[in-house]
């Protein structure tokens, strides 16, 4: 498909509670099944996509025109896109940017097997998310039997059945040099010395290409290594810290992540974000329950209770720690103002720090990007 061409065949959308949406197709033919969230950035599709923390999920997005600055190099969050289906309102075939490439957002999903529906009222499948919670879905532009559908839906297991943190994980541990996006230059690289550089190891659940730019842009010299790498290794590279990154699924089924970070704490600085801060709940003896229709977007006001600001923040996860199930281990860094619910956290003896939201962005406001350097000084204390 070529750029300007736009698919029109016949695409369905069926959840697992019977409700039937119909649009158009558009990117892979076939069909995509998952768990279907709603994200309310208005930019960012590319990145959206390519995080691996979307595995195992449908997005849709609540603004309502999509692909109209096409993709690039640039901007992916991994190698390829993670998210199962795309949903949008309305998909432009004729991208206009002077960063976009000879690629539209239909070809791009095309390449890579991703199924999307456009088309259809993404006003009305966002409160019906919100009313009923994030359910499994399937997209078809295959199967026109609903009732075929519905039955593949129903006899699907929800997202806790799987662990989707191996599929997306680094299989050999590598380093990092690339530094943040900067005009005009675009991604640079860090010095080839890494004086007065501090050696982190980022364990790798479905990081985000943008936490690394970030931990190097905080004078970080960082290696990344494979999820399932044992904290004994880890100690044997004698890092002065150590990131637990975002990632895809509920945080109860890595277990040997939880079992790693058990053992890390208390020897190494440690820092979580998003599924690495649920996971250190769970290390720390808590418990993690899932939210109604989860948080994600780029939207979404969190207070540092430490500094009183309040900052707007990238969002993108199911799963909250339940911080009062950690019996003062811990203090609360952070927290939502939409809901309430815990944004961040503290241990009271270890210098162990995290958070629930993404401080690196890609896509969306870097108003908590200085969480960084936060760690940075938390390890300089030391």
């Amino acid at each position: 498909m070529g750029l300007g061409v736009r698919k029109s065949k016949k695409a369905l959308l069926v959840l697992k509670d019977g409700v039937v949406f119909e649009g158009k197709s558009f990117g892979a033919e076939g069909e995509a099944i998952g768990e279907v969230v709603f994200n309310t950035s208005m930019t960012g599709y590319q990145e959206i996509l390519t995080d691996p923390s979307y595995k195992g999920q449908i997005v849709t997005m609540t603004y309502s025109q999509m692909g109209n600055y096409g993709v690039n190099g640039e901007d992916p969050e991994s190698q390829a896109p993670c998210a199962e289906g795309f949903i949008v309102r309305e998909y432009l075939p004729f991208p206009s940017n002077w960063r976009s490439g000879k690629k539209s957002l239909g070809d791009y999903l095309k390449e890579h097997g991703i199924a999307g529906i456009e088309g259809i009222d993404t006003r009305a499948l966002t409160r019906h998310l919100r009313e009923h919670g994030a359910q499994t879905g399937v997209i078809s532009s295959v199967d026109p039997d609903l009732e075929s559908l519905l039955e593949k839906v129903r006899a699907f297991p929800d997202i806790g059945a799987f662990d989707f943190v191996k599929e997306v994980s680094s299989k050999e541990a590598f380093g990092w040099r690339q530094d943040l996006w900067r005009w005009p230059e675009g991604l640079a690289l860090q010095g080839e010395k890494a004086d007065g550089r501090k050696k982190v190891v980022a364990y790798d659940f479905g990081i985000k290409f943008n936490i690394l730019r970030n931990l190097v842009h905080a004078g970080f010299d960082v290696t990344v290594v494979p999820a399932q790498t044992p904290a004994e290794k880890v100690l044997e590279l004698d890092p002065d810290g150590v990131l637990l990154s975002n990632g895809p699924g509920d945080p109860q089924t890595v277990t040997y992540a939880v079992e790693a970070a058990r053992k890390l704490m208390g020897k190494k600085p440690v820092f979580g974000i998003c599924l690495g801060h649920q996971i250190l709940g769970l290390a720390m003896g808590g418990s993690t329950y899932k939210l109604k229709f989860g948080h994600h977007g780029g939207n979404h006001p969190v207070m540092d209770l430490l500094t009183g600001r309040v900052e707007i923040t990238s969002q993108n996860h199911n799963y909250c720690v339940d911080v009062k199930s950690l019996k003062g281990k811990v203090e609360l860094t952070h927290r939502n103002l939409y809901d309430g619910t815990e944004e961040g956290m503290r241990h009271v003896e270890f210098p162990v720090m995290s958070v629930q939201h993404h401080p690196e962005a890609g896509p969306g406001p870097n108003d908590a990007s200085h969480i960084f350097s936060r760690f940075r000084r938390l390890l300089d204390a030391r």
